[in-house]
């Protein structure tokens, strides 16, 4: 799956972006999940926990991507 970010395009800093993105949004959707009433507030704040869970995911791909683009360079001098 690496490979396949990495040949399309998708580079560390991008995928450290969409995790400090997600943390954003996270703090949003859960900021506005106070501001709705009781009934629907519940699964708004299930929501903002989902998108919660993002961050280190996005966080853990960019990594391995940034070790990867790391021996790339090191395999092509």
């Amino acid at each position: 799956m690496i490979t396949k970010l990495h040949d399309r395009g998708v580079r560390a800093t991008h995928l450290h972006a969409a995790s400090l993105g997600s943390i954003g949004l996270c703090v949003n959707l859960w900021l506005r999940a106070k501001t709705i009433d009781q009934d629907e507030r519940g699964n708004a704040e299930r929501r903002a926990l989902f998108v919660g869970l993002w961050p280190p995911m996005f966080w853990l791909i960019g990594d391995a991507l940034e070790r990867r683009e790391g021996r790339r360079s090191i395999l092509r001098r």
